[in-house]
């Protein structure tokens, strides 16, 4: 039962992980029209930030920090590169993003190798958040932290004991994508300017009559979900592995996920 419990949460994590990552890649999609192949690679550049940055001034700043690097890193390209394609269709907003994901491949092999890079969580995420211990005597118990070696071992062979931690940084993982999607939720359907970049897609002229700069909302619109993919950067890279390859591993899953989504 507890390999079971810890098998599904385990899982529940991953798939909140790839929630954080298509959630951004969904937001510029759903908003823009535009299928952005470099999406994984904001989630690639956001590991690597953070990682600079948590060597400076800790996790907690680089968690902070880094999705606004990535996020203005993507509202930049928006502005310079990709507006000027846009005119042309689908096609070649493709092939931009697709090129912009090698570009940022080599850049990050340039400035940080081709290796994995040693990218720890905190102190306080680097146990488990909870421990279950199943018994043949008292049965199923759940230890918050770290169960007692004591607790883990049977004083009697007869006895069979089981512990299985559940690792902090997934719960935390859990925990961010849950304040993601509360926080888009109230943004796009309780705030003037989620009612604003929903009607800049469908009804771009209107907005411009309104008074409302469409390029500057979808420059901010792609930004925003860069920075989203930067976010779950720094969270899958501290509780995974930070590696140039990253991007590859989790790029054709989101795609699925955004599609199963229905976008």
């Amino acid at each position: 039962m507890e390999f079971f419990t810890i098998s599904m949460l385990n899982g529940l994590s991953y798939g909140l992980l790839l929630f954080m990552l298509s959630s951004g890649l969904t937001l510029i999609f759903s908003m823009m029209g535009v299928l952005n192949f470099a999406h994984a690679s904001f989630y690639m550049v956001g590991a690597y930030v953070a990682y600079s940055i948590t060597r400076i001034v800790g996790f907690w700043p680089g968690l902070f920090l880094a999705p606004l690097v990535v996020a203005a890193l993507g509202a930049a390209f928006e502005k310079y590169c990709l507006r000027r394609v846009h005119k042309f269709g689908h096609v070649p907003e493709l092939l931009i993003t697709f090129g912009l994901s090698y570009v940022i491949l080599e850049l990050v092999q340039l400035i940080w190798g081709r290796t994995a890079v040693d990218f720890q969580p905190p102190e306080l995420l680097r146990g488990p958040a909870f421990t279950l211990i199943n018994s043949s005597i008292d049965g199923l118990r759940l230890v918050w932290g770290a169960a007692p070696a004591a607790m883990c071992s049977a004083a009697d062979a007869s006895v069979r004991i089981v512990c299985s931690p559940f690792p902090a940084t997934r719960g935390f993982m859990m925990f961010i994508a849950l304040v993601m999607l509360l926080a888009l939720w109230l943004m796009l359907t309780r705030t003037r300017i989620g009612l604003v970049i929903q009607s800049a897609l469908t009804h771009p002229e209107m907005v411009e009559s309104l008074g409302h700069n469409v390029p500057r909302v979808f420059m901010l619109v792609f930004g925003a979900g860069a920075g989203l993919a930067g976010l779950a950067g720094v969270i899958g890279g501290s509780t995974f592995v930070t590696e140039p390859s990253m991007a590859a591993t989790v790029g054709s899953v989101i795609f699925v996920v955004v599609v199963v989504g229905g976008m």
